[in-house]
């Protein structure tokens, strides 16, 4: 036992199974999976951790994607949806396995919340963007994003996530849990 545990009480596995499950997107939990190599850490989303039990999630890593890749955007002007790489080589396999993977996830935690990356092929959430890697934003959603919405778990951005703060989210959390 390392002196910061001692005398500290575990939780009771019964006192766990009360806490909500969130599903958060891992670059912004600070895993480096973006195309870039990177991650985009949210403090608000860390913090999630403090009051629930967080199930990172990432889609595109799940999909067995390398780190780094090239950028991927869903093809909305030509209004197929399909994922293609900024090379022009069509990733919509390899992100509708990511999807399952995630779904899986979402399913065996029971999750009714998701606080995803905004703007992301596979995350996004009301925008993504267009397919043509000109940096235009669209309506619309990533493909993960509208597989767990199928599912009725309740989706967020981080931008939405810090907008509301941590109290409006953790009643939110509650309400979907009831």
């Amino acid at each position: 036992m390392s002196d910061v545990t001692q005398g500290v009480a575990a939780p009771a596995v019964s006192d766990l199974e009360d806490i909500p499950e969130v599903l958060v997107s891992a670059c912004l939990l600070g895993t480096p999976c973006r195309f870039d190599g990177r991650s985009k850490p949210c403090d608000l989303a860390i913090a999630l951790r403090e009051r629930f039990r967080v199930v990172p999630i990432c889609p595109e890593l799940a999909a067995g994607l390398p780190i780094p890749r090239t950028p991927s955007e869903r093809d909305m002007v030509a209004g197929s949806g399909r994922v293609v790489s900024s090379e022009g080589e069509d990733r919509t396999e390899a992100f509708a396995a990511g999807v399952r993977a995630t779904v899986h996830v979402a399913q065996r935690h029971r999750a009714q919340v998701a606080v995803l990356k905004a703007k992301s092929p596979a995350c996004g959430v009301g925008q993504v963007y267009d397919g043509t890697f000109s940096g235009t934003l669209v309506p619309g959603d990533g493909v993960a994003t509208e597989a767990l919405r199928d599912l009725g778990i309740r989706c967020v951005t981080e931008q939405e996530l810090q907008a509301m703060g941590l109290d409006a989210f953790s009643a939110l959390v509650e309400g979907q849990a009831e």
